[in-house]
């Protein structure tokens, strides 16, 4: 049982306006009360705003605030709290603070006000993660999913399953109490059926996984291609300004260059790199590596050729020279007023044996100087992202956390084993541990199943005084 009072501020540092110190604990109120003389904040109503002076221990005021209380078990941790509303002077928040140590509470740990408030049952385990994404969410679409995520989306499909499991889970346990007797209370065909179903939302939601993660960290997009291919003149159209060098010099792009632009609500994080060619000095070498890097842990390709320059054995060549299975490509074709009557399929067509299927949608000819054709280039980023759905579905679950991925693979497979085992009679002593421990797996994730490290090493990376 927590004994003790935290308190912290929950604004970033840095001067500002407002600041807010948090006090959460037995005794949040009493501690405060003191020191609040326009009101007895003990008798106080609870989550009513009071105004009036804060002093310190001499009588002297350290700044007019708003003072507000809430009782156990109506607040966010679901502990008896304070919210102190000054002037966001650091002087006054970190008196503010003093003035809570000396009278007993302690420094907040990170994450620790969610960390009660998981450990008071205010929030399960996956909600207080969505605390976490909400705060750091930097596009529509990763506010949208961590939103989701807050109201209970994820918590929803989790206990949704594992009711369904545990039904039939106790007829099997069941069957194990009675052994000797050779009796069955579970149907195996219906709980054949049951696991199919809830393998088959397991895989939607371990699908979606690669969009929501994608979503929530901004989506890695590589502009590479040969050198004065334009990509430095298509990162300054996408951004709508002026950040990289434009030159008709080869090799102007030494290094990468990583700027973001939000395109459909959806945070893009674009590199231009160094054109991809034979160096003819150490620097433009390091460059050609970085670009080769860049692309190895990307999420998206935009690869850049010059539609004068470059014939398609040469776009072949280097397009399977940055291959990677599970990475994106939106081919440009620039340069189109040099050479306007450039087909998609002149390079793609039947003579094409890459590595890449590359569908005419993401073959997209410009002339980036001119910044034509710009707006079906962010249309087919955005659409490649979202797979085509050009948006997110504000009701539709989407898994963002590689925790919550990682637990629903391994119930998956153990949620497989126990098919197999019906399929070949297998006995139930064996089908009962494996549903058990997918059960386990997906209790993971709302925290019904938690380990202190695990606890420790979610709740560090919050942010003080959440």
């Amino acid at each position: 049982m927590i004994q003790d009072t935290i308190i912290a501020v929950a604004t970033p540092p840095g001067e500002g306006a407002i600041g807010i110190v948090r006090l959460s604990g037995p005794d949040a109120i009493r501690l405060i009360d003191p020191f609040f003389p326009s009101r007895e904040l003990l008798k106080a109503t609870p989550r009513r705003a009071y105004f009036g002076a804060l002093l310190d221990p001499t009588g002297e005021a350290i700044d007019e605030v708003v003072v507000t209380t809430y009782r156990a078990p109506a607040s966010y941790t679901g502990e008896d709290a304070v919210e102190i509303s000054c002037h966001g002077s650091p002087f006054i928040l970190q008196r503010i603070l003093q003035l809570g140590g000396d009278a007993g509470a302690r420094p907040a740990g990170p994450g620790e006000f969610s960390q009660r408030a998981f450990l008071n049952g205010k929030l399960d385990l996956s909600q207080a993660e969505a605390v976490a994404d909400l705060i750091a969410s930097r596009s529509a679409a990763a506010h949208r999913i961590a939103l989701g995520q807050l109201r209970g989306g994820v918590s929803n499909e989790i206990t949704e399953l594992r009711t369904k499991l545990i039904d039939f889970a106790s007829l099997i346990e069941l069957e194990l109490d009675f052994g000797e007797e050779d009796v069955e209370f579970a149907d195996r065909r219906q709980l054949s059926d049951l696991v199919a179903r809830i393998r088959k939302r397991i895989e939607d939601l371990t699908t979606s996984f690669r969009l929501g993660n994608a979503i929530k960290e901004g989506v890695s997009t590589v502009i590479a291609g040969r050198p004065n291919a334009g990509k430095s003149t298509l990162l300054n159209a996408l951004l709508n300004e002026d950040r990289a060098i434009v030159s008709d010099i080869p090799g102007t792009t030494r290094d990468t260059i990583e700027e973001a632009v939000n395109i459909g609500g959806i945070h893009f994080r674009l590199v231009d790199t160094a054109g991809i060619r034979d160096a003819s000095d150490a620097i433009e070498a390091m460059g050609v590596a970085r670009t080769l890097q860049q692309v190895a842990v990307g999420h998206l390709l935009v690869y850049v050729f010059d539609v004068v320059e470059t014939d398609p054995a040469t776009l072949a060549a280097d397009l399977d020279r940055l291959y990677r299975e599970d990475l994106e490509l939106v081919v440009v074709a620039n340069k189109m007023d040099l050479n306007p009557y450039t087909k998609y399929d002149h390079y793609f067509g039947q003579d094409y044996a890459g590595k890449w299927t590359v569908p005419p949608e993401r073959f997209i000819p410009m002339i980036a100087s001119e910044r034509s054709n710009l707006q079906y280039l962010r249309d087919t980023l955005l659409d490649t992202v979202t797979e085509g759905r050009g948006g997110i579905d504000a009701q539709e679950v989407i898994l963002s956390n590689a925790r919550h991925y990682d637990a629903l693979r391994r119930a998956d497979l153990s949620l497989e084993r126990v098919a197999k085992g019906l399929e070949t009679g297998l006995s139930q002593d064996f089908i009962a541990m494996d549903i058990r421990q997918s059960l386990r797996d997906l209790a993971e994730i709302t925290g019904e199943i938690s380990t202190d490290d695990l606890l420790s090493n979610i709740f560090s990376n919050f942010c003080i005084g959440k």
